[in-house]
């Protein structure tokens, strides 16, 4: 069998029904929908995962860990990135989402000491790690926290 020999199995194509189009087209009045109740009315029918008022699934499974609504959460660049700039220049958040480190700053930027810095930069981030402040500062650069 070839790609342009293949065909639809028999009854597995069906033309949708179209309702509401009189008695004589097989599902006039009602339109399919019985007689009275909430489906049967415009805009009826229940909520997605509504039960009938039985509590719904998805509040009976049991809920595993911790949610903690005070997290922050940084987008993270690692040192050796910064290597890109122009020794003794000055960087910011904005600087770092230009060149591409960084795409969403989430709720901030935090400066990781992954790799070495080989320049003497002033940084500009909303949080450093240590290997990262001791970097900036062994090469003669300013890390400050906005």
């Amino acid at each position: 069998m070839k790609l342009h020999e293949l065909k639809y199995t028999e009854g597995s194509r069906q033309s949708r029904k179209r309702v509401g189009r009189g008695h004589g087209a097989g599902s006039g009045k009602t339109a399919g929908r019985g007689h009275k109740g909430q489906n049967a009315r415009s805009g009826g029918g229940v909520a997605l995962g509504f039960e009938g008022g039985q509590t719904p699934l998805y509040n009976r499974i049991p809920k595993r860990g911790f949610k903690n609504i005070n997290r922050v959460t940084f987008a993270v660049v690692n040192i050796d990135k910064l290597n890109v700039f122009e020794d003794g220049s000055e960087i910011t958040v904005e600087d770092l989402q230009a060149k591409g480190f960084v795409k969403d700053t989430l709720d901030g930027v935090k400066i990781l000491g992954e790799g070495k810095l080989e320049k003497k930069l002033t940084v500009k981030a909303n949080a450093f790690s240590k290997t990262a402040l001791e970097q900036i500062e062994k090469m003669g650069g300013k890390a400050e926290v906005i």
